[in-house]
């Protein structure tokens, strides 16, 4: 884990927040000059703390108005299994995330979807194509009640 003191912490929460926000704006806001705040930036980066820089898009207005949950179970968990279906699950677009987990089930997933049809169609065209799943539940998302940045609270 990468120790991270208070200026660290700040930069974070203000990049997580706006991460085009210029230097200036960034320095300003976690009371450091430019240059200290611009190496500590690149030290985060160099020690893959900091990933990359996204952008975050209206699903709606992009025409992904239904986020799907699907609880998966595949057939075996050899790691020859596993591997394959993370790399069939990696070509389908439209699954945002995929988590291997504990519990009553071996995935969580989140595609995204137009509407139910789409759904259907991805299901028989797609996911039910990849071999070896067992069994799977689906719940759209009716509304989402949260979505946060990593808390930097230490």
């Amino acid at each position: 884990m990468q120790e991270l003191d208070r200026f660290d912490r700040a930069i974070l929460t203000a990049l997580q927040r706006d991460a085009r926000m210029s230097l200036n704006e960034l320095s300003r806001s976690v009371g450091l000059t430019s240059s200290p705040c611009w190496a500590r930036i690149k030290r985060l980066e160099a020690a893959g703390v900091i990933e990359g820089y996204t952008v975050r898009l209206n699903a709606e207005k992009l025409g992904l108005g239904d986020t799907v949950i699907v609880q998966l179970t595949l057939d075996s968990h050899s790691d020859e299994a596993l591997f394959a279906f993370g790399r069939a699950l990696a070509e389908i677009p439209e699954v945002l995330d995929a988590y291997l987990v504990s519990g009553d089930y071996d995935y969580l997933i989140r595609i995204a979807v137009e509407n139910t049809r789409d759904y259907e169609r991805l299901l028989r065209e797609r996911l039910y194509k990849i071999p070896g799943i067992r069994h799977s539940k689906s719940s759209f998302v009716l509304r989402c009640l949260k979505s946060s940045p990593l808390p930097l609270l230490r």
